[in-house]
């Protein structure tokens, strides 16, 4: 009788997990530490994120970036994210590649009933370790936007929110721009 192989030994799984992940036919997923997780999101997610992505298009272009919601990566963990929309240096979007958390501009999250708080928690700490310089979350169960910068190891030293639906949250530089929220509420 022949024995089942042992992965458990000089496997990469960090490697394999998100190897395994990028080929998943049909669906949009991620990896949220460790676990293989859809991203259905549903129209009204898709119309919040359409609002902030209107607002930042312009000053997104003006920087020579991309705004989108492609592959992050976070070499070290079993994380692989697809956030509703980061704003990346053109040039790192060409190749196909993921891209590095602090490489990006501006993550924005919004959350849904299933995804809420792995926004609100665990994404926040993650970005914040990676050194994502902004992570705007779009809080649509809470109504609320909050702005997070000068990321740590320990998290996001600067918080600016949540405000609610309704009110302006200002993006700084390189942004210098006034999210209009009042198309949330």
């Amino acid at each position: 009788m022949t024995s089942a192989p042992d992965y458990s030994q000089g496997i990469d799984t960090e490697r394999a997990l998100k190897f395994a992940v990028q080929r998943i036919r049909g669906e949009r997923v991620q990896l949220i530490e460790g676990a293989i997780e859809p991203v259905p999101p549903t129209w009204d997610h898709e119309r919040a994120a359409k609002l902030v992505r209107r607002q930042i298009e312009k000053r997104v272009d003006e920087l020579e970036c991309v705004e989108g919601s492609g592959n992050l990566d976070l070499p070290g963990s079993s994380n692989w994210y697809v956030p509703d929309i980061a704003v990346v240096p053109e040039e790192l979007a060409k190749g196909g590649r993921a891209i590095l958390h602090d490489q990006t501009l501006l993550i924005v999250e919004v959350t849904s009933e299933s995804n809420a708080e792995t926004d609100r928690v665990v994404k926040r700490r993650r970005y914040a370790e990676y050194g994502a310089p902004l992570y705007l979350l779009v809080d649509r169960i809470d109504r609320c936007v909050t702005l997070f910068s000068e990321p740590g190891k320990l998290g996001y030293t600067r918080v600016d929110g949540p405000y609610p639906f309704g009110t302006a949250v200002r993006l700084p530089a390189p942004f210098e721009l006034d999210i209009d929220t009042s198309g949330l509420v």
